[in-house]
C-alpha cells in the first residue's frame, strides 16, 4: 500500500515542484518519506490486529493468567510493530530510488527516515492498544484507521505549510506528525540538521511516553 501511495501522490502532485517554495524539484524526495510513514502507521496497526485476534479467540486470556508481569505482552507487541515497519520503509525507499529519488543528506538521511518510521509505528501501535484494551474487539481497528488517516493527511504530507490556508494550516502547524515528517524528510530535501531533528524526536518520544502510559494502564485493568 505505501508503494501505491507513492505512485499516486507523485503523479497527482508532480507539477507542484515547479512552484517556488515547494522545497524540492524531485517529487519523489518529498513523497517517499510520506509514503514510508504511511506504511509504518499501518505496520503498527497490524500488530494491534494480531493482538485483537488473540483477544477475541481467548488466547490472550491464557497469557493474562500466567504468573509474572504483563509488561512483556506490551513490549513484545510494540517491538514487533517497530521491526515490522522496516519492511514498508525499505520497500518505499528502494522503489523510489529506482524511479529517480536522490538522497542529498546521505547516510544520515536514511537513518533519520528509519528512526522516524520505526518510532511512529510504535506510537500508533500503542494508540491502537489503548482502544483495543477498552473495546476488546477487532472493530476497534476501524476507529484507529480513521485516526491514522486524519493525523497523516492533516499535516505537511502533500504540501508545505506555506501552501496552506485557513484551518488546515493551523491544524498542520500543531499536528505532531508534521514534526515527524520534517525529521524523516530533511535528508531528502537537503542536509540533516539538528534544528529539524530534535522537534521530530521530541514529538515521537512525547507521544510514546503518553500513549505508552495509557496502554499500560489499560493492560493492567484488562480482566481475563
Amino acid at each position: 500500500m505505501p508503494v501505491v501511495l507513492v505512485v499516486s501522490f507523485t503523479g497527482a502532485f508532480s507539477s507542484l515542484t515547479r512552484i517556488e517554495g515547494y522545497g524540492t524539484s524531485n517529487i519523489y524526495n518529498w513523497m517517499a518519506p510520506y509514503g514510508a510513514l504511511q506504511g509504518a502507521v499501518f505496520a503498527g496497526l497490524g500488530s494491534v490486529g494480531s493482538s485483537a485476534d488473540d483477544l477475541e479467540q481467548g488466547f490472550f486470556d491464557r497469557l493474562l493468567l500466567t504468573p509474572g508481569s504483563r509488561f512483556p505482552l506490551l513490549v513484545g507487541t510494540v517491538g514487533y510493530s517497530a521491526c515490522r515497519a522496516l519492511i514498508p520503509t525499505t520497500a518505499v525507499f528502494l522503489f523510489s530510488l529506482a524511479l529517480g529519488m536522490t538522497v542529498p543528506g546521505g547516510l544520515l538521511a536514511v537513518i533519520s527516515l528509519y528512526i522516524a518510521t520505526s518510532l511512529l509505528a510504535v506510537v500508533f501501535c500503542l494508540l491502537g492498544l489503548i482502544i483495543l484494551y477498552k473495546m476488546k474487539t477487532q472493530r476497534s481497528l476501524m476507529l484507529m484507521q480513521v485516526i491514522a488517516f486524519g493525523a497523516l493527511f492533516i499535516s505537511v504530507g502533500q504540501v508545505p505549510q506555506s501552501f496552506m490556508d485557513g484551518w488546515l494550516k493551523v491544524a498542520a502547524r500543531y499536528n505532531p506528525i508534521t514534526n515527524v515528517l520534517e525529521l524523516s524528510r530533511q535528508g531528502f530535501l537537503g542536509d540533516v540538521a539538528w534544528s529539524t531533528t530534535w522537534p521530530g524526536l521530541l514529538a515521537l518520544v512525547s507521544m510514546i511516553l503518553v500513549s505508552g502510559a495509557l496502554a499500560w494502564r489499560g493492560l493492567k485493568r484488562l480482566a481475563p
